[in-house]
């Protein structure tokens, strides 16, 4: 069986992430949506385990979806899944950059080969980060969120 993890914190989970979703699993027969734990210092995170059923009520009719917490290293996540890739979106120079080098390091720690998916266009600029930031200013973000019962 074919496994891939695509890895995050997720905070939240965008159109952005989804696509990448949609678009790497045709490439496995299982995906794992691994979400960072609390290890991570980052403002306002909820807890792994509410952002884990957020995740996973979105994907409950996909039997190949699977969203876990893991804690620690991804490539160490990576193994106890059983997975030989790690998938990971990038947006800009700057986003790839600093995937290539982490690629790098999770092949020589692990031999665990990093996919990258581009962007597709429309979803280049949404992140996270702008999600939480339009959300503290009162604005409407529900367009930038993926809606459940998603077609894959």
């Amino acid at each position: 069986m074919k496994t891939g993890i695509f890895v995050g914190s997720f905070n939240p989970f965008t159109i952005g992430h989804n696509s990448i979703v949609t678009r790497a699993l045709p490439l496995f027969d299982r995906l794992v949506i691994g979400v960072v734990g609390e290890q991570v210092h980052k403002p306002d995170l909820p807890s792994a385990q509410e952002r884990v059923k957020a995740i996973a009520n979105l994907y409950a009719d996909e039997p190949r979806i699977e969203v876990k917490a893991y804690y620690g290293l991804a490539v160490d996540f990576a193994k106890a899944e059983n997975a030989h890739f790690i998938v990971k979106g990038v947006r800009s120079v700057k986003d790839f950059e600093y995937e290539r080098e982490q690629a790098d390091i999770n092949r020589q720690l692990s031999g665990v080969e990093t996919i990258l998916l581009y962007s597709e266009p429309q979803y280049a600029s949404i992140s996270s980060t702008m999600v939480r930031e339009l959300q503290h200013f009162g604005v409407d973000v529900s367009t930038y969120l993926p809606k459940p019962n998603l077609e894959l």
